[in-house]
Order: structure tokens, then sequence, then C-alpha cells
């Protein structure tokens, strides 16, 4: 047992304010802390049900370390399961994706159970007669997590039996996801085809707090957007010519740091928050044709203005994903180690848009999103290089202070200055609370952040 396991106030002294020890990037104990407790007590990402449109469709996937089955169950209804029989601990389901009718079906010994995991059948059943296994956890099939919503097609798991609702932890920060789904000009989105996945080989927790960061775009993407941008001027255009979809997308990466300034940052509680308050890198791009006139036909002129009036450009969950409502877009950081991370980037159909709009938005996961990214790979250096950098010695400590107060309240909704690290600390705070919620009496959260 290390230094932080059992030692909640051990935990909250890796945030101090404006600064964050480098433990929190780097050792493995602290990993495996934030898989026992913190993703175990947070509202994850799990998928979409258009992934498990009939009865009997299933997804496999994990929260933080644990594999999971999404499926849909027999009375229509989302079910996430941990994969694996309690018989021997056999992985029920290895297929990405599929139908497993009315039952899934051990391959090892021939278990069966309904979707919803409970036990359906076990071969020579007459051999536990008189055992006690009908008081095992065995008996009781397949273990369920230990909660799940499903908001308007998005599946969220709690693996704790008890914790924080859904409504209190998302709060108000559900209204990017709304506005998202709003987009579709009959309120819902399909996902399209499988993600994007590549691996990063750095901590989960540097890709979520670069969503927010809006002092990098115009350094870390010179060598990519810069020169693209670069040629673009060399062949004659002005910033005022029409530009191809491409450009449209690339261009605003080298925006300068008063564009950032004046989009704005807005932090909710537990962690939440989004860049684009006023404007976006996404606001200025050509409207497709028929687009809005489906949207006015769907919800009515005044309502289709607000919806896509809303330019946000990167929404936080906390503690793993980031969507982008204009784009239909949701990125999934997933944890494999404290230095090895699995990204996967989903783009959605808002139903009943024209399909231009679907292309445009493969086009920018293709471009920024995918292993063979132009822009993505500029960060993925600079997260690899950090996790590199944070093993030297001399200062321990991340430096997350710009803008900073001293006297955050974070668990009110704020507004701030563009180019504020203030929403990096509202994680922080959010990660030791999460992370000390069951591990004893904790240390106050006042305390944590001084």
């Amino acid at each position: 047992m290390g230094r932080y396991t059992d030692n909640p106030e051990a935990v909250a002294g890796l945030f101090r304010g404006g600064e964050v020890h480098r433990d929190v990037y780097i050792d493995a104990e602290v990993f495996r802390l934030e898989m026992k407790h913190l993703f175990r007590n947070t509202w994850v990402f799990v998928g979409h049900d258009s992934q498990t449109p009939n009865k009997g469709d299933y997804f496999t996937t994990q929260v933080a370390d644990q594999p999971v089955i999404m499926v849909r169950h027999t009375d229509g209804e989302i079910k996430v399961l941990y994969n694996r029989c309690p018989h021997k601990g056999t992985r029920i389901a290895i297929d990405r994706q599929g139908n497993t009718g009315k039952f899934f079906r051990c391959p090892y010994h021939a278990w069966s159970f309904r979707t919803d995991g409970c036990l359906l059948a076990i071969p020579l059943k007459k051999g536990y007669q008189d055992t006690g296994f009908d008081r095992t956890e065995g008996a009781k099939g397949m273990t369920a997590v230990g909660a799940v919503h499903n908001h308007r097609g998005f599946v969220f798991a709690r693996l704790a039996e008890e914790g924080i609702s859904f409504e209190e932890f998302f709060g108000e920060s559900l209204s990017s996801l709304d506005n998202m789904i709003d987009r579709s000009p009959e309120g819902q989105l399909e996902v399209v085809g499988p993600p994007l996945r590549y691996m990063h080989k750095c901590n989960w927790k540097m890709l979520v707090e670069n969503q927010t960061d809006t002092c990098h775009p115009m350094v870390a993407h010179e060598s990519s957007a810069g020169t693209a941008v670069q040629i673009w001027k060399e062949l004659g255009y002005t910033e005022d010519d029409p530009k191809p979809p491409a450009m449209e997308i690339i261009a605003p990466f080298m925006s300068p740091y008063e564009f950032f300034e004046e989009m704005g940052i807005r932090t909710w509680p537990n962690g939440h928050g989004h860049t684009g308050v006023t404007q976006s890198i996404h606001s200025k791009y050509t409207q497709i044709p028929g687009y809005w006139e489906a949207m006015v036909e769907g919800h009515g002129a005044e309502k289709a203005a607000q919806i896509l009036g809303e330019n946000r450009h990167n929404t936080v969950y906390f503690p793993n994903i980031m969507i982008k409502g204009p784009i239909q877009q949701l990125r999934v950081f997933i944890p494999l180690a404290a230095d090895r991370t699995l990204v996967e980037s989903y783009i959605y159909r808002p139903v009943g848009a024209p399909d231009e709009l679907v292309a445009r938005n493969a086009m920018y996961n293709r471009m920024i999103n995918a292993p063979t990214s132009i822009v993505g790979h500029d960060d993925l250096e600079m997260y690899e290089r950090a996790q590199e950098g944070l093993h030297a010695d001399g200062n321990e400590w991340v430096n997350v202070q710009r803008l900073y107060t001293g006297d955050e309240d974070y668990d009110q909704e704020q507004v701030e200055n563009g180019t504020t690290e203030r929403q990096m600390r509202n994680q922080f705070h959010a990660w030791v609370k999460f992370m000390t919620r069951d591990m004893g009496a904790g240390a106050p959260l006042r305390e944590a952040a001084e």
C-alpha cells in the first residue's frame, strides 16, 4: 500500500489552488485509485442507444478499466452489465457489437443469462442442489452496474450502487448536450459508423485539460494549420474570400489570443465546462443548403435561430468526454494506464438534416481527430513531451494558475475570459471531490483548493 491508498488527505493535497502535483499524471498508484474511486463515483459515458436499436443488440466498451456490455433488453430498455460470467469470470461478449437474441450464453460452460443479466439456465443444474448455490453471487447472474441513465439517447453509467444522481452531477451542463441533439430537425441523433481510434502515450487528464486550453492552438498548431493558412495566402487568396470546407475547418486554429479571450469560458459544478460562450472556431462555417429550412420546419423559426445561434466550441463532461455541438461530435478519453490513453472520436447524424452536414462533420473528424490527422499530432507530441518531462526532478508541480483569483467557488456556474485556466482547476476540484468521496472522512474541499 502506497502513500495515497486510504489517505484522502494526501490525495486532496495533490491539488493546491493553482497548482497540481505531478503524481496525478505519472503515479501508478494514483491511477489505480482513479479507477477504484473517481470513475466509480461519477457518471461516465457508455454509448448511444442508436448503437443498439433492436432488442438483443449489444455494444461492448469499458468504463475506466471495467469491461461492460450495453444491451437492449426484451422490454426495450437499455441495460449496462459487467462483461463477465459469474461462474469463472469469462468475458461473455468479445465482438464490438452484435445481436445476442433473447439471452447471452457463456462460451466456456454454457451458462446463459437474460439480457438484463438474470441467470436463465445452467447445464447439469442438479449438480448445484444442496450446495448453497442459490445464496451466492453467481446465482444472481451477470452483475449490472450501479445505475444507468439514458439522456435523449446518450447512455451514462455510475458504477457505484449509491451516489450522486445523474441530474445533480450534470445540472445545467446538459444544455450543451441538448443543443447538440436539438440541431437535428427531429431532435434525434444517430451514431455514424465506428469511431476513429488511436493511442496516446500520456495520462488521460492531459487530453481532457487540452479541450479548454485556448492558449496553445496558435502555437502548437503553427506547423500544420499555420502552414495551410500560409499556402492559402501564397495562392493569392484573402481572408474575405470564400473558403472550401477543409480551409474553413483548419484556418480558425490560427486565430489570435484576442479571439480566444473574447470567446469566453463557462464552468459548472462537478468539473464540467465549455469554451465558446460568445463565439467559436465553428461560428463562421458556410451554411449547408436546406438545413435552415429543415430546422424551421422541425422547430419553428424562433427556436431554430436560438439553437443554431449557440456555437459552443468544446464542452467537457467530467471525467472523460468532450462534445462539439455545432458539428455533432463526441470524443471519449479511455484511461488504460497512467501513461496510456485510448481516444475514440464519434460523429452523429442529426436525423432529418441534409447529408452534406454529416459529410462536413466527418471531414472535421478525419482532419483533426484521426490517426492520420495533420492537426491532432501536434497535440499528441505535446502530451508525450509533457508525460516525459514530468519525470524531471526539481519541480514537482504543474501550474494552472492563469487568471486565478484565489477564492474561486467551483460550486457555482461562472463565465470568464476565454483564456482562463479555471476549467482545469474546476476539473481538479471535482477530481478531489469524487476521489475522496468513499475513501473515508476526507479533507474539506475548501482546504484542498487552498
